[in-house]
């Protein structure tokens, strides 16, 4: 990879945590990425990292002092340099992070200067796994990882391919050029967070399904996957947004620079909503399930043979909630997924519940509802406008949401 001198990470301050694991010897070559692109480079150690790669090696490339120690007794004062670390940085990278330091880093765990900076870090924090295969697929490193994901890093994928263990499988750090590409779009997402449209706006977008609990082993639910409401997520943190998002069960990866609430139910989608009330813009794409169980069974409901009735009741209307309770200049905007008459139940809709904007589209249309990478949508304004988009890729729907619905006094 051919680096230069870029306006991107010219002067920006890179902090590098390196971890114990073999693959710490691909430091140096990321190092000198950062350094050739004009970067300022810092650089701190757990213990067991300088194992595999000496301090002296990465000072030397760095060009600046590494801590290997919480408590280094060369400096004077230096014990708060895990405080002064992460206010200096741009982003701080950990990599590789190991299993162990994942986990430590998920728990809040300050044993270490890198594990402290972790703590006190105020930039976007990328972490990029480095384990054996089996380590890295283990359901407590998969946790850890979420746990990362939800308190907003970013955790990059491990590559697959030849093991330090010999085997073959995922867990393979990121070349240093992925790593160093990563972390040039985070600085780019930082620096729009700054002077971006939606720069200093709280923005709260729920997304995916909901899931009612009929026993322990069903539940009532609806085919969404939460593409729209991520891409929508993505789109408002791309502008500067300080992003919530609060999903239902998805398979989807968390957008970079969005802290993400995970939800089941509707009850708890509720919840978790009430918590970020406050938010200047809120977007509500969520296919909420209307009807939840009157009862629950504490156990596996059996097959007789005969027919059964179920009891439903309606779920707490979330979005009505959020209307009644609107804050002065906030902007709330709903979707309707109707199959007949949309265009009066959205405008009904959009009344009732105090929308200043609602997204109406059919799952019947070609391109259109669940499951697919386009969607078709109407936007309604409570002032009376009707803008109509034509079928396209949902990223581009989540853009021209934003960039119609969100106007200056619309």
């Amino acid at each position: 990879m051919n680096v230069s001198p870029s306006s991107t990470m010219n002067g920006r301050r890179i902090l590098l945590g390196v971890s114990g694991g073999i693959a710490a010897y691909k430091i140096p070559e990321l190092v000198r990425l950062f350094k050739k692109a004009g970067a300022h480079v810092k650089v701190v150690m757990t213990p067991d990292a300088s194992r595999f790669v000496t301090p002296l090696t990465l000072g030397t490339l760095s060009e600046n002092e590494v801590l290997t120690e919480i408590f280094p007794e060369n400096e004077s004062g230096s014990w708060t340099k895990h405080v002064s670390l992460g206010l200096w940085a741009d982003l701080f990278i950990v990599a590789p992070a190991t299993a162990q330091t994942i986990t430590k880093l998920a728990a809040g765990s300050c044993d270490s200067m890198l594990t402290a900076v972790g703590l006190t870090a105020r930039c976007p924090i990328l972490v990029c796994p480095a384990m054996d295969h089996d380590m890295y697929i283990h359901p407590a490193t998969e946790k850890n990882m979420d746990t990362l994901r939800q308190n907003g890093a970013i955790v990059m994928d491990a590559e697959h391919g030849s093991l330090a263990s010999g085997l073959i499988g995922q867990g393979r750090l990121p070349e240093p050029t992925s790593i160093f590409e990563k972390a040039t779009e985070l600085i780019e997402a930082a620096l729009a967070s700054k002077s971006g449209p939606l720069a200093g706006k709280k923005v709260l977008v729920t997304a995916g399904p909901t899931r009612e609990a009929i026993d322990p082993v069903r539940f009532i639910t609806n085919h969404s996957t939460g593409t729209m409401g991520y891409e929508i997520a993505r789109s408002a943190g791309r502008r500067g947004a300080d992003v919530v998002l609060v999903s239902g069960p998805t398979s989807l990866a968390t957008p970079d620079l969005v802290r993400r609430i995970d939800v089941v139910s509707t009850h708890d989608m509720h919840e978790a909503v009430q918590q970020h009330a406050d938010a200047d813009i809120v977007i509500m794409v969520a296919a909420v399930a209307d009807f939840t169980p009157t009862k629950t069974s504490a156990s596996k409901i059996k097959k007789t043979g005969t027919s059964r009735e179920m009891e439903l009741e309606p779920t707490v209307d979330i979005l009505a909630g959020l209307g009644a309770s609107k804050l002065e200049g906030q902007v709330l905007i709903g979707f309707a997924l109707e199959t007949d008459n949309g265009l009066e139940n959205a405008k009904g809709k959009l009344d009732r519940k105090n929308l200043d904007w609602i997204v109406l589209n059919n799952p019947k249309e070609d391109g259109a509802g669940f499951g697919t990478g386009t969607n078709r949508v109407t936007l309604l304004s409570r002032r009376g406008r009707t803008i109509e988009l034509p079928t396209m890729p949902k990223d581009e729907v989540a853009e021209a949401i934003l960039e119609t619905a969100l106007e200056p006094n619309e």
